[in-house]
């Protein structure tokens, strides 16, 4: 019971909990039913924010929105959402004058009974996190799922037993602050993202390495052997580390050889199977599969593993097949937020696809990416914001020749209505953005929705 121990510690402090969104709302109900004096913050305003306003309200929540949202920020406690940066001036001035900054996340860690796997990385966080939970599940276990993915897991963490495992996706801005590490940490790869939030590569690649800079004896540190910069993290774990490999082999960890995928643990290797039986597509797939089966290699079997791999079908929003008419397959990729993970998604197929690509610039350039879409592209179908940029990283390509064909709409509807209207029988049609939802969506889920929602309409 330690969640209602520690509304014990606080129960004459005040709390300002910044973000009314799906993680902070759960929060701010539960400190407010056990009477403690709560101000919800927000940018947005009350008309935005709709029925919720009222609801906080009637618990007592005072709430403070629109723009001066953080003014006079005195609270003894202040809960940040991971996508406000902790140094904004506001809050710095609040921690000088003695108000605790923490988050919804970093309390979870506190308070969780049982055994934490933390999953993060540029690319692929969301699906090897999903793998995890599922082989756990396969295996047996009552498994919790939650960070960026799942359900806010801080409420229910009373009602967890000890032998159970909470699997977490976690984000950079949610380790930013973090003075915890799990039991099992997972780096699934890094590369350049979120610059548009972090002040350099350095700073992103720090708030990565939180995820096991607290870790203890007894914990596990899951690395990718074939990415230089998580590679170079393994002299810097606190106890064993388990590498995973679609290049080489590895003495302790999962590698991909000749067409089979194995795990080995100091050096006893246990073949699972044929890497090409693994039910979703592309060579990043087997990478996250790899991630998973050396996180859990001492927790599940390798026939568990095996079972789930044939049979998992995907994570939504993440290469997910949505219909085929008139002989053309319609796929959402709307998770792929940066270059390098639809650089994944377009390595995934055979043959060169349609590509719908834009939205809103995370900071990250596409040179790199215009010569992945000159590869694998056969039309290009560009919108959002970043419309331009994209178009021009393909088209200064000193390999670029007039293909793939280009084709520009603002609007996005319109954007998939011209990728259906150039496709012929036997196309793929991709929806893999490139950037972030935000220059018209909340987020890449509500993207893939209208995305799917459309191409469902289509005749």
């Amino acid at each position: 019971m330690k969640l209602r121990k520690y509304i014990e510690t606080i129960r004459d402090k005040k709390a300002a909990v910044i973000g009314i969104g799906v993680s902070n709302t759960p929060l701010i109900k539960y400190l407010a039913e056990n009477g403690i004096g709560v101000t919800a913050r927000d940018k947005a305003s009350r008309e935005v924010l709709g029925g919720i306003a009222d609801e906080l309200e009637a618990l007592g929540v005072e709430l403070v929105l629109g723009d001066s949202y953080l003014d006079d920020l005195t609270e003894d406690i202040i809960f940040r959402t991971p996508g406000l940066r902790p140094d904004v001036p506001e809050i710095a001035a609040a921690v000088e004058n003695g108000s605790e900054l923490t988050s919804e996340m970093e309390l979870f860690f506190k308070v969780c009974p049982c055994r934490i796997i933390g999953v993060t990385g540029s690319d692929g966080k969301t699906t090897t996190t999903t793998v995890i939970s599922e082989l756990l599940k396969a295996e047996g276990y009552t498994v919790h799922i939650g960070g960026n993915i799942g359900r806010p897991l801080l409420c229910e963490a009373d009602s967890m037993s000890e032998s159970d495992f909470a699997v977490l996706e976690l984000s950079s801005f949610q380790l930013m602050t973090m003075k915890s590490s799990p039991d099992i940490a997972v780096i699934t790869n890094l590369a350049p993202n979120h610059l548009d939030v972090h002040r350099d590569m350095r700073e992103y690649t720090e708030a990565k390495m939180n995820i096991f800079k607290y870790q203890t004896k007894d914990s596990l540190l899951v690395l990718n052997a074939d990415n230089d910069i998580t590679a170079s993290f393994a002299p810097m774990a606190k106890d064993s580390v388990s590498l995973f490999s679609r290049k080489t082999s590895v003495q302790n960890g999962a590698y991909c050889k000749d067409g089979r995928i194995y795990t080995v643990r100091d050096g006893k290797v246990e073949e699972i199977m044929d890497a090409s039986d693994i039910l979703i597509p592309g060579d990043h797939n087997i990478e996250n599969y790899l991630a998973a089966f050396s996180a859990v290699r001492d927790l599940v079997s390798g026939e568990t593993m095996k079972k789930v791999a044939v049979t998992f079908s995907g994570v939504e929003h993440r290469i997910e097949l949505v219909r085929e008419l008139h002989g053309v397959k319609y796929y959402n990729d709307s998770i792929a937020s940066s270059p390098s993970r639809t650089t994944a998604g377009l390595r995934s197929f055979k043959q060169k696809v349609i590509l719908i690509a834009g939205g809103k610039d995370k900071g990250v350039p596409f040179d790199t990416l215009g010569g992945e879409i000159i590869d694998h592209v056969k039309i290009l179908v560009v919108t959002g914001f970043t419309m331009q940029k994209i178009k021009d990283a393909v088209v200064n390509n000193p390999r670029y020749s007039g293909s793939p064909r280009i084709i520009e709409r603002e609007d996005f509807k319109e954007a998939v209505e011209a990728a259906h209207d150039v496709a012929e029988s036997g196309d793929i049609v991709i929806l893999s953005p490139a950037c972030t939802s935000f220059d018209r969506f909340k987020n890449f889920m509500e993207r893939g929705e209208y995305f799917k929602e459309i191409v469902k309409g289509l005749k």
